[in-house]
């Protein structure tokens, strides 16, 4: 385990893009989002992707200097292709035409389709908080099973997330940001490199057994093993029992066939992502100062229920993610030796030197 700062993990993943063919605005985009979101503490769509991310651009399922394509549009809607491209990329852009319409409208809805991994939800939802807008995203994975339905064993879906941001005046905005799975599958991966465990009961058994050992999913783990969710015969539960399983339907639906990328289950040349993003403007539904004053209000009723467990805090959806936030700003982010080894093995398949890499680390600049 080691820990870095975030502008020195910043730059040695911006440095491995750039060594991969990517312009350096769209690898530094890239590095941004990924440190960020291990900034927050979600550590599963972090840094420890740059392995996924370098290995799909090899082999041509993710293209580089990508920009979204209009399919259809009106004033306050869009159907928008991502020609997989990064999701850092993409996203970004999708999200912003839909704050530029619901800017002038009050309301928007965009639906994204075949982009690479968007990564943290959450971000897009915070950009939307920035431009006092209210969104709603829901996020499926067309190519990708991983979660049995509820009293199932098989994948028939992949962990499908939902995201709701609230915008809030002069304070962080408030946001919710799950994945339909009982927990998402890069935080299966955290585990099988090492990182934290899952929960006992997170993933099943071909034979309806609940486990928490992350070789269900990716194989047994050997040095050099790439993590392969085809390895493993096992897959992640849904939260919640049928509440989760039935959210996760809706997301297949409305992320995926809505937008035209597709549900699970069908026959898809790779892996994408599609979403759909709906943004509202609390402005037309009335006063945004007494608006925001009820968030607040209920916010503080909310949390001020006292804690089951003596020291512990109740917190409102995305108070976790500002702790963990101002903490690794101040005390580092924390790494596994086999996620930092990761994005040295995968600079070196880009050519850049892990000497290099760890020089890039320590300060010295990219290029010379």
């Amino acid at each position: 385990m080691r820990s870095i700062d975030a502008a020195s993990l910043r730059r040695v993943v911006a440095a491995t893009f750039e060594a991969a063919g990517c312009a350096q605005a769209e690898s530094m985009r890239i590095a941004e989002s990924l440190v960020e979101t291990n900034l927050t503490g979600h550590d599963s769509h972090g840094v420890i992707r740059v392995p996924r991310y370098i290995a799909a651009l090899k082999s041509g399922e993710v293209h580089p200097g990508r920009s979204i394509t209009v399919v259809t549009e009106n004033p306050v809607m869009a159907v928008v292709e991502g020609n997989n491209g990064f999701g850092q990329t993409i996203a970004q852009q999708a999200t912003d035409l839909g704050i530029s319409k619901a800017a002038s409208f009050g309301v928007s809805a965009i639906a994204l389709r075949h982009t690479a991994h968007v990564g943290r939800v959450g971000e897009w939802a915070e950009r939307a908080a920035a431009a006092r807008l209210i969104s709603i995203h829901f996020v499926n994975v067309p190519g990708s099973v991983l979660v049995a339905p509820f009293n199932g064993v098989d994948r028939r879906m992949s962990t499908n997330p939902i995201t709701i941001g609230i915008p809030m005046e002069d304070a962080a905005p408030i946001i919710l940001d799950f994945a339909t799975s009982t927990v998402a599958e890069g935080k299966v991966l955290v585990a099988y490199k090492g990182g934290k465990a899952i929960p006992e009961d997170a993933l099943i058994e071909p034979d309806g057994q609940l486990s928490g050992d992350p070789a269900l999913l990716y194989g047994l783990a050997y040095p050099g093993k790439p993590a392969t969710v085809r390895d493993g015969n096992g897959a992640i539960r849904a939260f919640g029992d049928h509440k989760g399983s039935g959210l996760s339907f809706m997301c297949e639906l409305l992320a995926g066939a809505l937008s035209g990328a597709g549900a699970a289950g069908g026959d898809y040349a790779g892996i994408t992502n599609a979403m759909l993003s709906i943004y509202l403007s609390p402005a037309i539904f009335g006063d945004v100062a007494a608006f925001t004053t009820e968030v607040r209000r209920f916010a503080d009723f909310f949390t001020s229920s006292r804690p089951a467990v003596a020291g512990s805090d109740v917190l409102a959806p995305g108070e976790p993610e500002q702790r963990s936030r101002e903490r690794r700003k101040r005390e580092g982010i924390p790494l596994e030796d086999a996620v930092w080894e990761g994005i040295l093995q995968a600079a070196e398949s880009c050519g850049l030197s892990r000497e290099r890499a760890e020089s890039i680390a320590n300060g010295l600049p990219a290029r010379t």
